[in-house]
């Protein structure tokens, strides 16, 4: 079973496209495309997580990082190596890649560092402060003030 019917939740919602969009392309997702290079997603904080990504071979200059909306794009394009050299057994895969990450609302970048074939990184949930639960004083009024406004 790989469709959903989203028509109920239309009835009673506004603005939850973005979701249908995300579960629509999960279901499209292909496998075989995910499986390189190898990462792990991490939860390093209450609103904080690390992505970590094996990207052996590659230098800082053919990473790329790309946040667009609310998509990383992770991106990788080995330079032409010395036609002079000639292997007799080649284990590192240094193939062009491409991951895109769906990121959540106030989700942000932190930062990125590439370090022992390992790039990190950094991302931080940084929710607005007109977003952020606050707290409403009640005024305590004197039941005569009530009954002037009412009157």
């Amino acid at each position: 079973m790989n469709s959903f019917d989203f028509s109920p939740l239309f009835r009673s919602t506004i603005g939850f496209d973005r979701l249908t969009r995300l579960v629509d392309a999960a279901s499209r997702v292909d496998t075989a495309a995910l499986a390189y290079p190898p990462y792990n997603i991490e939860k390093t904080g209450e609103d904080a997580y690390r992505l970590t990504m094996a990207v052996a071979g590659f230098s800082t200059e053919e990473v790329d990082l790309t946040v667009h909306e609310n998509t990383l794009l992770v991106s990788g394009r080995a330079k032409k190596e010395d036609g002079n050299v000639r292997y007799l057994h080649r284990g590192i895969a240094r193939r062009a890649f491409e991951q895109r990450f769906s990121l959540a609302d106030h989700i942000k970048v932190a930062g990125a560092s590439l370090v022992n074939g390992m790039l990190h990184v950094d991302l931080v949930r940084e929710v607005p402060e007109a977003m952020k639960p606050r707290k409403i004083a009640i005024a305590a009024a004197q039941p005569e003030a009530i009954e002037k406004k009412a009157a």
